[in-house]
């Protein structure tokens, strides 16, 4: 065959042959050695060898036969009579129409509405946050904002597949810094010193004086309410001391009482020190210390939440020839000013500037000079300092530093950075002229986020230093309001010491990451319940997946309910992937992650009930989709396959592979000695079946549950929940044993008007007379009248759940109406007791 009109053989000689069989035998030969299916239609030399065969060959002679069919079937092709829409072609294709695809938005600040992800450079995605300023412990507010933008992180990262260059900050020169750093080391000075009773008592009498002039100037009823709390357990320990001293009491009992009015004066004492000596604090190790050790334990903090590391830190100390030479641009753009060697922001300036708005994340608070001067700082807000701007407004670039402050060399002489600058120096020294993603808390907005954005832009003669603010909710406790200044916060490691790293993430992960977060027991319990519902899930999974199988095994045919199941199942993933996109709507994830394990919970059940093996294929699939998104939400370690890996959070050991065999081998040997102790009738090895149970495996983390007719499950559990699960079922048993006992002693008081079996042996025992028997029997019957028919059925919440208005029962405990038969025999009983009632009613008016 050929494609053009060259012959693909040379077919001359077949003309000399006449004999049909002997024609189609030197064919097969010829085309035994050559290849005949050289192109895509038949050739000349084709049609001409074909037309000299009137029939098939035969056919032993293979090449010649298969040359034959081809050509026919390609002649017929060819041929427009043959077909009725002529020569053979592909059809027209119809693609599908599809559908729109959810593309990421998330919530800008700079706009207050969510706005569509586009990163400035492909696929490459620069993000900025605030790190923490270290000069105390790592609390709850912090972790909102590590651990969310940890989730959103690792979620645009491992979700939506961004190239994520993350950078942090970490504040280690800052007026908080530099005071406690003082307040520290005055403090441990003096307690050096030990100094004696008389002496403590007049130096916490001389600082309490400043110290309650501060309380009565202090207007925040939250800041005042502190104050006060420290007031008072100042008083405390001072009356004990005070009586002491003025009874002459000895030195060893005096010493122990000034001890511990030290301990309890010691803020109001460090901050009385700090004004007297604090300038002549000079050693700049002592403010690097502080911050160093904080840092440490900050970094500590956030490996134990599971939060990853920045792919770049910067730390101010490290980066003041950046801020010095970022200020000098500033002021030669025309947007700075030196005072006083000071260096000032020049807002109205900069807001007059075409070019340039000021305050774009809060321009309703400009001018809060309250937030302003918090943003200065504590050492920064003093009238001489005020008053070498040109607006209040005005914020610090650099800070001339005064005695007993660190200070580095600069052109306007020795100084410090601004807070606000520090961020802007850094961040533009990492991620250049304009980054895609600056995060923050939400109380950070205004000043400081705004000011950061007015001092970039004025450096770099830009609009677009930041394309999208993405700021976290603030934190509540119980509903109230959090701050590390009223010393009302939990530290990250008492949070810890409560719930799992796990427990706090998903708590985190069930709440949007911009709006309020309360941190309360509420929170925390649905959090731990969640971990459990997803947890016993893949526990199911992972023993329906141990079942011995051959690999053909693996392979189930699907009937209604897995194709009804899998149809869910890529509901819930579409929802999952809305719900991202949507702002990375954790909360909605969640939930649709929790409905499809319900559905599946629930299909497993229906296969059991029917004594059938769940399909491994498909509760594989949803397992390891829903682990994956754990993954990515940090809420699942890397290592594990399916689920939460058994040995805790970070665990090194693969504890579930290494065991479970020998725990099945266990599990086994225990169902066939139940089987056999069933069928002999043995009750002591039952029992002992029932103790490895309930009682020895769950000491070890292990939980074997036994189900009527299919293999006992096996499951790795952490021990203390099981002890948990253990101490509860033993309560439930003991309230089930009260309220039946309860329950059998009103039947026999209603049903029996007479003493009791038990009453009448007591009566035999102690030989009661004829007349105490006769006693005996009017009082229980007395007690008996005494009980009204409205009540007699009311405390009997056990049986019944609803009554009418005379107290006569409607309903049974679980809500079902009680059936003719049952109200019947609850009438007589009702109103044989209406009989007896009204009776004792009739002797008691006569005085009986």
């Amino acid at each position: 065959m050929s494609t053009s009109a060259e012959p693909a053989f040379e077919f001359g000689f077949l003309l000399q042959i006449n004999e049909e069989a002997a024609l189609g035998a030197a064919l097969n030969d010829y085309l035994a050695s050559r290849s005949y299916l050289a192109g895509f239609s038949p050739s000349q030399a084709d049609q001409k060898a074909f037309a000299l065969l009137r029939r098939p060959p035969d056919s032993r002679l293979v090449h010649a036969l298969r040359w034959y069919r081809h050509v026919a079937a390609l002649q017929l092709d060819t041929n427009p009579e043959s077909s009725p829409k002529g020569k053979r072609v592909q059809p027209p294709w119809s693609p599908p129409a599809g559908t729109d695809i959810p593309r990421l938005h998330l919530y800008n600040s700079l706009t207050r509405a969510k706005e569509l992800f586009v990163p400035q450079q492909g696929n490459k995605v620069t993000w900025y946050s605030c790190g923490p300023t270290v000069y105390d412990a790592s609390h709850m507010g912090h972790a909102r904002s590590y651990i969310s933008f940890d989730i959103l992180r690792r979620i645009l990262r491992d979700y939506f597949k961004y190239d994520v260059l993350y950078c942090m900050n970490i504040t280690d020169i800052d007026d908080k810094i530099i005071k406690r750093a003082r307040q520290n080391f005055l403090l441990d000075q003096y307690k050096e010193k030990q100094p004696q009773s008389a002496q403590i008592l007049q130096d916490v009498l001389s600082a309490r004086e400043p110290f309650k002039a501060h309380l009565a100037a202090t207007a925040d009823p939250d800041k005042k309410q502190m104050l006060e709390r420290l007031d008072a357990a100042v008083s405390v320990a001072l009356q004990p001391v005070q009586t002491a001293m003025e009874g002459n009491a000895a030195d060893e009992v005096v010493q122990p009482l000034a001890q511990v009015l030290l301990e309890n004066s010691k803020d109001l004492l460090a901050d009385w020190l700090d004004k007297q000596f604090g300038s002549q604090v000079t050693e700049n190790s002592i403010f690097f210390n502080l911050p160093k050790f904080w840092e440490e334990e900050y970094h500590k903090d956030m490996e134990a939440l599971n939060v990853q590391p920045p792919d770049v830190l910067t730390r101010v100390s490290e980066y003041v020839p950046e801020i010095v030479e970022f200020v000098s641009k500033v002021i030669s753009n025309g947007y700075g000013y030196e005072s006083n060697g000071s260096v000032y922001f020049d807002t109205s300036k900069f807001d007059a500037s075409t070019q340039h708005s000021y305050a774009k994340l809060v321009p309703e608070a400009v001018g809060d000079q309250k937030a302003l001067q918090e943003g200065e700082g504590d050492l920064s807000i003093s009238a001489d300092r005020l008053s070498e701007k040109k607006s209040p407004n005005d914020f610090a670039l650099w800070k001339a530093s005064k005695p007993g402050e660190p200070s580095w060399d600069s052109p306007w002489g020795k100084g410090r950075p601004g807070w606000h600058i520090e961020c802007s120096a850094m961040a533009g020294t990492i991620l250049g002229e304009s980054m895609d993603i600056h995060g923050g808390g939400f109380d950070l907005r205004f000043p400081h986020h705004d000011n950061e954005l007015a001092q970039s832009e004025a450096f770099f003669e830009n609009d677009h230093w930041v394309r999208y603010f993405l700021h976290t909710g603030h934190l509540t406790i119980a509903g109230c309001k959090m701050s590390k200044s009223l010393k009302n916060f939990i530290t990250i490691k008492d949070a810890l010491a409560k719930n799992t790293a796990r427990q706090l993430r998903l708590a985190f992960l069930m709440h949007s990451w911009k709006d309020t977060l309360d941190y309360s027991s509420n929170t925390m319990e649905s959090a731990v319940q969640y971990e459990k519902f997803m947890n016993e899930f893949f526990l199911n999974v992972k023993d329906i997946l141990r079942a011995p199988t051959d690999i053909t095994g693996r392979f189930e045919k699907w009937e209604a309910a897995e194709v009804e199941l899998n149809d869910s199942f890529y509901n819930r993933k579409s929802a999952v992937h809305e719900a991202l996109c949507d702002n990375v709507d954790t909360r909605t994830a969640m939930e649709e992650m929790r409905l499809l394990v319900g559905q599946s919970n629930s299909y497993i059940a229906s296969r059991k009930n029917a004594k059938l093996r769940p399909n491994r294929m498909l509760m594989e699939s949803i397992a390891c989709y829903l682990t994956s998104m754990l993954k990515i939400f940090g809420a699942v370690e890397e290592s594990a396959s399916i689920g939460f890996p058994v040995g805790g959070q970070n665990a090194n050991i693969d504890l579930e592979s290494t065991v479970m065999p020998y725990l099945s081998v266990l599990s086994d040997f225990r169902a066939d000695v139940r089987k056999i102790a069933r069928e002999q009738k043995v009750t002591a090895l039952l029992q002992l079946c029932d103790v490895v149970r309930d009682d020895t495996l769950p000491e070890l983390g292990v939980r074997l549950e036994d189900h009527e007719g299919l293999p006992t499950v096996v499951k790795l559990v952490d021990r203390e929940t099981l002890m948990k699960e253990r101490e509860e079922k033993k309560k439930m048993e003991e309230e089930k044993r009260l309220k039946k006992e309860e329950a059998a002693r009103r039947k026999q008081e209603q049903e029996v008007p007479f003493p009791s079996l038990q009453m009448l042996q007591f009566s035999f025992i102690f030989q009661y007379s004829d007349v105490h028997f006769h006693f005996l029997f009017q009082m229980a019957k007395l007690a008996k009248m005494k009980i009204s028919p409205c009540e007699m059925f009311l405390t009997e919440t056990d049986k019944y759940s609803k009554f009418d208005e005379t107290g006569f029962p409607t309903h049974d405990a679980e809500g079902k109406e009680l059936s003719k038969g049952q109200a019947k025999k609850l009438r007589k009983l009702y109103e044989a007791q209406e009989k007896l009632h009204n009776e004792y009613l009739q002797r008691d008016q006569n005085g009986k």
